[in-house]
């Protein structure tokens, strides 16, 4: 505001000897039109400057900044409106609430029965290590590791049960892939709430067995 003001300042004493010089001539007109075209370039300039100089981060969210001469930086921007430069810095925000997702995965148990598992897993980035998350993995970063690593936790919790024991013991079942899958993503900088096994089913000729 203060920079608008002193440009006003500064242009007012040019409209007026444009004026003056108007009275006594045609060409005084050109010049206070002239005046008037670069004031309103000028004030254009500085809104268009100060729009693209804040950006907001929503509640739940984080951001860095990517500058386009020294990268990306390694400070964590809270929720709130802050200042950038316009063209050199672009903001990268992250969603750090909580968020559901959902793995499948069919594996087999120690006896060699095929399972058919489903996972519930909360996460959420840690908000500590963005800079390192966008360097490897993007802002997709669910998606590219949570399928591979739940499937992988699974596979190797489930080899260690026999079938019936992955319903007499679901509890022990559920808590060693909770603790090998907050373990695991915490390698890529994924904090993992918690998880639920929220269904065991076995293949047909299994089931079959059991209910004759």
């Amino acid at each position: 505001m203060q920079r608008v003001l002193g440009t006003l300042r500064a242009l007012v004493p040019s409209f007026r000897a444009s004026s003056g010089a108007g009275e006594g001539g045609s060409g005084g007109g050109v010049s206070a039109a002239s005046v008037l075209t670069r004031a309103a370039i000028g004030l254009g300039l500085l809104g268009w400057g100060f729009s693209n100089s804040l950006y907001n981060v929503e509640g739940g969210h984080k951001a860095i900044v990517f500058n386009r001469l020294t990268g990306l930086g390694e400070r964590v921007y809270d929720e709130g409106t802050h200042i950038m430069i316009p063209w050199f810095d672009r903001p990268i925000i992250y969603d750090c609430r909580t968020q559901p997702r959902e793995i499948v995965s069919t594996t087999g148990s120690k006896d060699l029965q095929m399972v058919d598992v489903r996972l519930r897993v909360l996460f959420k980035p840690d908000p500590s290590r963005l800079a390192r998350m966008y360097r490897t993995l993007g802002m997709d970063f669910d998606e590219r590791v949570l399928p591979s690593i739940g499937n992988e936790v699974l596979k190797s919790v489930v080899a260690q049960f026999n079938a019936s024991e992955l319903l007499t013991r679901r509890e022990q079942v559920s808590r060693e892939v909770k603790q090998r899958l907050v373990a695991r993503a915490r390698d890529f900088n994924i904090l993992v709430d918690d998880v639920s096994l929220t269904q065991i089913r076995f293949g047909r000729e299994y089931s079959a067995a059991v209910e004759a």
